[in-house]
């Protein structure tokens, strides 16, 4: 979960980048997708399925996340979108999905890993709620922090989310993901390393 201090913060460089990050990402998720039904976990504010959603009239997109009040803000930004048919926000676990097995052609995740206790218990669960050549996208720690504006996202945070930002986010090494996902039951996947971000393409066989 996103400490309470932070979560305003986070929504607001979140808000910044939906046209230099999100819309980009939502292009590439649509023209892969396997299948009509994604989850995504660790939602937010709900950026980033708004913009997949806007994209195919067939998607649709249940995201969960631990924080309620950024669960607010995603209904609430579903509901300006006019997206609120095909789009639904519920507080989730990513480590116990509440879903049955085999219950989603896609699993995606953005800027979540790095802040994971238990990364390898997470995966598993990806893997578990996907159908049969389902994939699961995780983008981490997702460039966000490059797309944005930093001096315009700080001047826009009051002293208590700036004093909140000090915290260092842990960036996994291509070797390090490596690691996690053979610890899993994924044996198929695809690591992309750059720019400060990896990515990780993973199929359930």
């Amino acid at each position: 979960r996103i400490p309470g201090v932070l979560q305003s913060a986070y929504e607001k460089g979140t808000r910044m980048v939906i046209d230099s990050y999100y819309s980009h990402v939502a292009d590439e998720i649509v023209a892969h997708l396997p299948g009509d039904r994604i989850l995504d976990i660790g939602t937010g504010p709900g950026y980033l399925p708004i913009e997949i959603g806007k994209r195919s009239a067939n998607i649709r997109i249940i995201g969960i996340d631990l924080s309620r009040k950024l669960l607010d803000m995603a209904r609430s930004n579903t509901a300006k979108a006019g997206l609120s048919d095909r789009l639904t926000f519920q507080l989730g676990d990513a480590g116990r999905i509440d879903f049955e097995d085999a219950s989603f052609d896609m699993v995606i995740s953005t800027g979540m890993l790095h802040s994971l206790k238990d990364p390898v218990n997470v995966i598993q669960e990806m893997y578990r709620v996907l159908k049969a050549d389902g994939e699961a996208w995780i983008f981490d720690p997702a460039r966000v922090s490059n797309a944005v504006d930093r001096n315009k996202w700080r001047a826009s945070l009051n002293l208590r989310e700036r004093f909140g930002l000090h915290k260092p986010i842990k960036t996994y090494t291509r070797e390090e993901a490596i690691a996690i996902i053979e610890k899993t039951d994924f044996k198929d996947y695809r690591i992309d390393a750059r720019d400060n971000e990896i990515r990780i393409k993973l199929k359930k066989a």
